[in-house]
């Protein structure tokens, strides 16, 4: 259960979902502790050279080292009243935000001065301000680099791909998209567009335009729908998992080899599986055993990686 009881601190993503020498995790590292409050017990786990971290998500953070990070991708619970095993996900707006600022903070404290932060973040048809507001209270700590639509179903003259919760309601479309913030120290860091790229379309345009390779940038809309699946057993009972191919994007259009990748709301280890499956180096937090579980089942499945 949570150290803090008025702060939430388990994750929504697997992102929410969501090392043996030189951890960052040392309770030294901390720059923020309160000295008044006993530090609760980390258990740290390594499967298939990544790190997971069981306990509170900002207590962990505050034993990490300054900018040890290269990435960040998570997806932190919405304040949407999903239903988590160990956490309540429905706050005071202000209460949530102010807690999602703290978390923050520390984020922007392990990162590194050249690194990414890559925030999934959705509302609902009925509260659509949330992930705005959110958004408006990080300037403070951040810039905005990109902002990216991650869709996962999209309407095409006589067809439909991808999936989505349908909506039953007389005012509102279906909610086919959330957002992924891109978040950066300064607004400055350069990205690896084309690793993150697709083919052209019409291959006349690699020659004709002098592209050295049949590859292009994906923009800021990218089409990631998610496997189907018939019960919430497929989603390891997670109420708000992603596609791997996500966070392997981010990892991929940052573009550092072997990258420090973090996932404070780690869930059942999806950011950990993408950083394995490109050679980078995760850590991830998670307060509820159940999915640090599942998580260290999904990585020590994952065969070695080629990746570099």
């Amino acid at each position: 259960m949570p150290v803090k009881p008025s702060k939430p601190t388990s994750g929504r993503s697997e992102a929410g979902e969501h090392a043996t020498k030189a951890s960052p995790l040392s309770p030294e590292a901390s720059s923020s502790a309160t000295p008044a409050t006993k530090p609760a017990r980390l258990r740290r786990f390594h499967v298939a050279g990544q790190e997971i971290v069981l306990g509170d998500c900002l207590q962990a953070l505050q034993r990490m080292k300054a900018g040890e990070i290269d990435v960040v991708v998570t997806s932190p619970p919405y304040n949407i009243g999903l239903g988590y095993a160990k956490y309540r996900d429905r706050r005071r707006e202000d209460e949530y935000l102010d807690w999602m600022v703290e978390v923050a903070t520390e984020i922007r404290r392990v990162l590194r001065t050249d690194g990414s932060f890559f925030l999934n973040i959705a509302g609902t048809s009925a509260e659509p301000w949330l992930p705005f507001e959110l958004a408006v209270r990080l300037r403070s700590l951040f810039a905005l680099q990109n902002h990216i639509s991650w869709v996962k179903s999209i309407a095409i003259p006589g067809d439909s791909v991808g999936h989505f919760k349908p909506v039953n309601s007389a005012r509102y479309v279906n909610r086919n998209h959330e957002h992924l913030f891109h978040l950066t120290l300064r607004g400055d860091v350069p990205l690896d567009r084309l690793a993150a790229g697709v083919p052209f379309k019409d291959k006349s345009n690699i020659a004709r335009r002098g592209h050295a390779q049949d590859r292009r940038c994906r923009g800021d809309t990218w089409f990631i729908p998610y496997e189907t699946v018939q019960d919430r057993l497929q989603k390891f009972n997670h109420p708000g998992t992603f596609p791997v191919q996500l966070p392997e994007l981010c990892i991929r259009l940052h573009g550092k080899p072997k990258a420090r990748v973090l996932d404070p709301f780690m869930g059942t280890g999806t950011t950990l599986l993408a950083a394995a499956r490109l050679g980078a180096r995760g850590i991830g937090l998670e307060i509820d055993p159940s999915y640090v579980a599942v998580a260290r089942q999904r990585l020590s499945e994952e065969p070695a990686s080629d990746d570099e």
